[in-house]
């Protein structure tokens, strides 16, 4: 049930008009198989909650709104609101070097090892490889041993110079968090933010989440409708940190609302000081990946956006087979989060979200990455070659004409997907198109061509920075 008063025409009795929404919700939600979303939204001071589809294809359970889904990345904005607790406390500062902290903390590069600091892990520009899945058990030293293990961990890119997504760095920021609170990352999360909050539909552990209606993730190409996957969840304890904080919408929505009060909790209790609410919103550095993340900066936390001059926050998450979207218009006091188990998922978020905020509060995002129908000719050698990052190799070259590429996941994240090729559609001549394949929700991923400032030459993928080898 939405928690807005609901009048007999079905209209909150601040125009939010409940069936014409979960109309396009389901509508959206079946053009582009999508098995079970949830949605909530906050406007004018209520929060609606909307359900539609199923958790689990084969079991035809209903989603609920009160249904829990894994939210991805939207972890890390948990993360950092505890770090910027601990920044309120004089624990910490955003320029404090990590290994002040933790003093046996190091990277592959001694120099980042000395230097690297908190507010660089918050805004993504440690260049530290940023995708170091390690699976360290699920004894509450987890992230202990995985700050452990960091120390053959290489640089995407130098730090400091670009914003590279870097999930490593927020594993490590939960560690930050245990040294400091004495508690586990977990139990800090609880007892520090969820409760406070009256987030009773969060948690971080599988075994807690069963106490509710639960999402399955589901799998396949996006033309097709997704099956479930065979396992629920492939990510390691350690992961918790940035990928792993289990919520319903509306709960996403509650914690968001927090962020938009700057830092109070609905019952005036202070969670986060407004200084810091604001620290995690400002600009800190520009995307030159506009389209990944659908963001034009980041902050120290959040995803920063511009729709034609209205800013706005937020983040995405993905973990295999489940997507999440959470959209903060400050300027209107609109929070909207949806929740995903499967299938053309991005599509399905850009589609309803252009309307809902567009009539809720007078913006408009962006449409869906895409390439020009009618490419023009783009001389692909001056890009091809050999990048490698963290977790990643990419390799570009042409085939009779056309741009393709190889992209093989390596180490900890390999098990993930098996190596994939595809040609390229030229965008320009600094980015090129690769057609949604795999594990992902999006019609196309970009490729961004670029050089450091020390005049390597890089790509991103997934806005991650891949220095060129060869």
């Amino acid at each position: 049930m939405s928690t807005a008063t609901i009048d007999d025409k079905g209209k909150g009795r601040h125009g939010f008009d409940r069936a014409h929404w979960q109309d396009r919700l389901d509508v959206l939600r079946s053009r582009y198989h999508v098995p079970g979303a949830a949605l909530a939204v906050l406007v004018d001071g209520e929060i609606h909650e909307l359900a539609s589809g199923v958790l689990h294809r084969d079991t035809g359970v209903r989603v609920t709104p009160d249904s829990v889904f894994q939210c991805g990345s939207i972890a890390k904005v948990y993360t950092a609101t505890l770090v910027m607790q601990l920044v309120d406390a004089g624990e910490l500062r955003l320029d404090t070097r990590v290994v002040d902290v933790l003093p046996d903390f190091s990277v592959a590069d001694d120099e980042v090892t000395k230097s690297v600091t908190v507010g660089q892990l918050l805004s993504h520009t440690s260049g530290i490889g940023g995708e170091f899945t390690y699976d360290t058990g699920r004894g509450d030293d987890c992230l202990a041993r995985y700050v452990e293990a960091c120390a053959d961990v290489g640089q995407d890119c130098p730090p400091g110079t670009i914003v590279s997504y870097c999930s490593t760095g927020y594993a490590i920021l939960g560690r930050i968090v245990e040294v400091l609170t004495g508690q586990t990352w977990d139990d800090a999360l609880r007892d520090r933010l969820l409760t406070p909050l009256g987030l009773e539909h969060s948690m971080t552990l599988p075994e807690e989440a069963l106490r509710f209606r639960v999402a399955m993730s589901h799998v396949g190409e996006l033309e097709d409708e997704p099956e479930p996957a065979p396992v629920w969840d492939m990510l390691p304890r350690s992961a918790g940190p940035y990928g792993r904080v289990l919520v319903t919408a509306g709960d996403v929505v509650r914690f968001a609302r927090m962020h938009l009060d700057d830092g109070l909790a609905p019952d005036g209790t202070r969670v986060l000081s407004a200084g810091s609410a604001a620290t995690m919103r400002r600009r800190v550095a520009d995307c030159r990946d506009p389209w990944s993340f659908m963001a034009q900066g980041w902050g120290h936390g959040w995803a920063l956006y511009d729709w034609d001059g209205v800013p706005g926050y937020g983040h995405d998450g993905a973990v295999v087979g489940q997507f999440s979207y959470l959209r903060v218009v400050p300027g209107s006091g609109v929070v909207g989060a949806l929740l995903t188990n499967g299938g053309s998922a991005t599509s399905f978020f850009v589609d309803l979200f252009q309307e809902l905020l567009g009539e809720l509060a007078g913006v408009r995002l962006p449409d869906v990455f895409a390439p020009p129908e009618e490419p023009r000719p783009v001389d692909v050698g001056a890009l091809a070659g050999t990048y490698e990052r963290e977790g990643v190799r990419i390799r570009v070259g042409e085939r009779a004409g056309v741009p393709r590429v190889r992209l093989e996941l390596t180490g900890g994240v390999a098990k993930y997907s098996p190596p994939i090729e595809s040609e390229l559609v030229p965008v320009s001549d600094s980015v090129l198109a690769m057609p949604g394949t795999g594990p992902v929700s999006a019609p196309w991923l970009p490729l961004v061509f670029g050089t450091l400032p020390d005049r390597t030459p890089y790509v991103y993928f997934g806005m991650r920075a891949a220095p060129k080898v060869s």
